[in-house]
């Protein structure tokens, strides 16, 4: 009840609201969230050079015009920082090798490293302002998936598109200090940025790796507009026609499930590292599919193999099932299960080089995976858990079965500290680096979040 004396004050906004933890936060206090950060910064790198040789970086740069002085990793050609943002991004993500927050899922390392490496080096940001950044950016697109679980990617576009361009604003405004009104004008602007169809699964074309690039650049140029002074909505989250009621068809998101904590819990240092080079919840069918291979099982002699999915994933990765039977493509196997079960029992690694265009058309390959149905699970604990599971049948009836709860890499079960850094080495090595570059690029980065500001220079081309 209200009268003229007592007016009721009107809710701030959930964009205000997210603003207000922003502002309040101090993940340079959190021991977890500096190892994750440094973790991502190695990573991303790592793979930003596995893929500069790839056709479609070179395309992303040459697309750009303008230059300026932002590091393209791997290249001596310097961008501006939308353009650096937007390459990085790109070649981040482009081998599907790149980090994942399990309760998506969403990639939030492709899109909020690309984009606060742009923004220090434009803005000679310290190596405590990018801390602050990646923390923020990172931790923002892994709330945003509690909002909606599995309804951005139901309604037809990726979720890291979708959540990128705001973690990117998020990141970007914390580390430039951005004041509570700036912050949310940034993030109504950004919501008319935000998109990302999912239709590549239709043939395994390039979209998908752009999607990264494109939020990086964007969250940056909503907040460049907001310092400016212009305007965006201030309900862009929950309103009539705002982001959850465009990207996931609800007017009923979860908006305190993403803010609850926010500063106190640190979801970003439950990121997850990925061993193999494809989609995330495949990993655990490849696992299962390497320990086939140590049984010594001899794959002419399988004669169907049945695999139990979760429902959430099977018009991504399992359907329509001639197609991930057999990919048009090495990006299409990326998102194929049947194709990562058979790499798993005939190759017993799911790598770079499990999806060269070769590979993926030999015909034993094709061949194995032709024999591979699914069926849906209603018990799957997806999104919320990735898991494995796989029942081979041979050709004189015998059948073997074996299931993984759990997806290595992830929060239980994560790649260690050495881990991680053979997978960085081996992604220099892939991109044409010495064993002595790739050591000395990894130690500049392991100092970065140390320096009075943020130098990149020293990075190899």
């Amino acid at each position: 009840m209200s009268d003229s004396n007592h007016p009721v004050k009107p809710q701030a906004s959930v964009s205000a609201r997210l603003a207000q933890a922003i502002l309040a936060s101090a993940p340079e206090n959190d021991a977890g969230v500096r190892a994750v950060a440094d973790r991502l910064l190695l990573d991303i790198s790592g793979l930003c050079i596995s893929a500069r040789s790839e056709v479609y970086v070179k395309a992303a740069l040459a697309a750009i015009d303008g230059d300026g002085p932002c590091t393209v990793i791997g290249f001596s050609r310097r961008l501006g920082a939308e353009g650096a943002a937007f390459v990085n991004g790109i070649a981040s993500h482009g081998e599907d090798f790149d980090d994942t927050y399990e309760g998506g899922p969403v990639h939030a390392g492709v899109v909020i490293i690309p984009a606060l490496l742009a923004a220090a080096e434009r803005h000679a940001l310290s190596g405590a302002d990018l801390l602050r950044g990646i923390a923020v950016g990172t931790e923002v697109m892994c709330r945003l998936c509690k909002v909606a679980p599995m309804r951005v990617h139901k309604a037809g576009f990726h979720p890291t598109a979708i959540f990128g361009v705001m973690g990117a604003v998020a990141g970007i405004g914390a580390a430039l200090r951005l004041s509570e009104k700036e912050l949310v004008n940034a993030f109504g602007i950004a919501g008319s940025m935000a998109g990302g169809i999912i239709e590549y699964l239709a043939d395994g074309s390039w979209t998908k790796r752009m999607h990264p690039g494109w939020a990086a650049q964007s969250g940056y140029r909503a907040v460049r507009l907001a310092m400016g002074g212009f305007e965006g909505p201030k309900t862009v989250f929950e309103g009539h026609h705002g982001l959850f009621h465009g990207f996931a068809n609800t007017l009923d998101g979860d908006f305190e499930a993403m803010l609850a904590g926010f500063g106190e819990q640190w979801l970003c240092t439950t990121i997850a590292f990925k061993p193999y080079a494809c989609g995330t919840m495949s990993h655990p069918y490849i696992d299962c599919g390497v320990a086939f291979r140590g049984r010594g099982i001899d794959p002419e002699q399988i004669a169907a193999i049945e695999a139990e999915t979760a429902e959430g994933i099977v018009h991504r990765l399992w359907e329509p099932l001639a197609m991930k039977h057999s990919p048009p493509n090495g990006y299409a196997a990326k998102f194929s299960t049947p194709y990562a079960i058979a790499a798993g029992i005939l190759r017993g690694d799911a790598g770079l080089g499990e999806y060269d265009e070769a590979v993926v058309k030999d015909p034993a390959m094709v061949r194995l995976a032709s024999k591979v149905r699914y069926i849906v699970d209603p018990a799957n604990p997806y999104p919320n858990q990735f898991t494995g599971h796989l029942r081979v049948t041979l050709k004189n009836g015998e059948t073997y079965e074996h299931r993984q709860g759990y997806f290595k890499g992830g929060a239980e079960h994560p790649l260690s500290a050495e881990d991680l850094r053979r997978k960085f080495l081996a992604n220099c090595e892939y991109g044409g680096l010495t064993a002595a570059q790739a050591e000395a690029m990894a130690a500049t980065l392991a100092a970065l979040l140390d320096q009075p500001q943020v130098d990149l220079s020293s990075l190899p081309v």
